[in-house]
């Protein structure tokens, strides 16, 4: 896949383009935006991805189309794991619904940011060693795991790393309670004190840097290429805050939305591993020479990622409606 430093540049300059409209025309004056502007937004950016894919379709053809709608859909599904996280940060730190705007945005931000580097280092890994493919489908496996261990109850899990980081930056921070409108700094008695504003972006950057340590390996073993691992990475983050206002309490009823992103994650992850093995160079393994493994399509990997997400999106929402008819029968 040949991609211009000029089309690289242009591509850059449109998403961050985007993202500095989407702060002066809905995030620069504090408001709880209403579910008819977030459902328009939220559609306004699906279809962009939509059409940038059919865009790389169209010049590139149907290997890296199929590719980049395979990491988009990867991706997007992440991100509305990441919301849930999220919800559960605003509630504990109560911050204000107008100002969650940009708290979320200028977070989605700082995620893109470090998804950047890791996407640079991972490129440079991948081109010098070929076993990377190897840790990359470990750790995948590894996170999956982690993550089906505590779909019992990811609302603890959560808080609990919250509370660990809070206690840590509040060390070296000194600390208001109260919040002075959007500000990250405020002064009381004439001393200068970091706002609860602070602690939130200072635990989303926390959490978007270990979404990061998953989302990349992950998208790297639906697509080898770094222009189309960042543009998936970069259209799924846009419109991640209006999707986080349109969902509201519909996040809560995705209770196996997590037992599905596992079976995605070790699915990637045993992809890796395939195509790690096929592309072998360890000398400790098979001398040293490729194993003759099956790999997996890019048509089989998104079959798989829509199927998994579709049949756990209906089994919550199945599940969810079942409890509500229980409790209102008891009542």
């Amino acid at each position: 896949m040949d991609v211009s430093l000029s089309l690289w540049l242009i591509t850059v300059a449109v998403i961050l383009g985007l993202f500095v409209f989407d702060f002066f025309s809905h995030v620069r004056v504090p408001h709880a935006p209403s579910l008819k502007e977030s459902g328009t937004w939220s559609a306004v950016y699906i279809s962009l991805a939509i059409a940038f894919g059919a865009f790389v379709w169209w010049k590139w053809g149907g290997t890296f189309g199929g590719e980049y709608f395979a990491g988009y859909v990867t991706e997007k599904a992440l991100s509305v794991d990441n919301l849930f996280v999220f919800v559960i940060i605003m509630a504990k730190f109560a911050v204000p619904p107008e100002y969650q705007q940009k708290v979320l945005l200028l977070g989605i931000v700082m995620a893109l940011g470090m998804r950047a580097v890791f996407i640079a280092v991972g490129a440079a890994a991948i081109n010098a060693y070929s076993w990377v493919f190897y840790l990359f489908g470990a750790f995948l496996i590894f996170t999956a795991v982690k993550l089906l261990r505590e779909s019992d109850d990811p609302v603890e899990h959560e808080e609990q790393r919250e509370t660990r980081l809070e206690r840590f930056v509040k060390r070296f921070l000194r600390t208001h309670d109260s919040y002075d409108r959007d500000k990250l700094f405020t002064r009381v008695n004439g001393k200068r004190l970091a706002t609860p504003m602070l602690m939130v972006l200072i635990v989303i950057g926390f959490t978007d840097l270990l979404f990061a340590l998953d989302s990349i390996p992950a998208i790297y073993g639906l697509t080898s290429e770094p222009y189309l691992v960042f543009t998936a990475n970069a259209f799924a983050l846009m419109g991640l805050r209006q999707l986080y206002f349109l969902l509201g309490g519909l996040l809560d009823r995705l209770v196996y939305l997590s037992i599905g992103l596992s079976i995605i994650l070790a699915f990637i992850g045993t992809k890796l591993v395939l195509h790690a093995l096929h592309e072998n160079t360890l000398s400790f393994v098979n001398g040293g020479e490729h194993v003759s493994v099956p790999e997996i399509s890019t048509p089989l990997s998104l079959s798989v990622i829509l199927g998994v997400l579709v049949v756990t999106t209906v089994a919550s929402l199945v599940k969810s409606r079942s409890g509500a008819d229980k409790d209102q029968a008891e009542t």
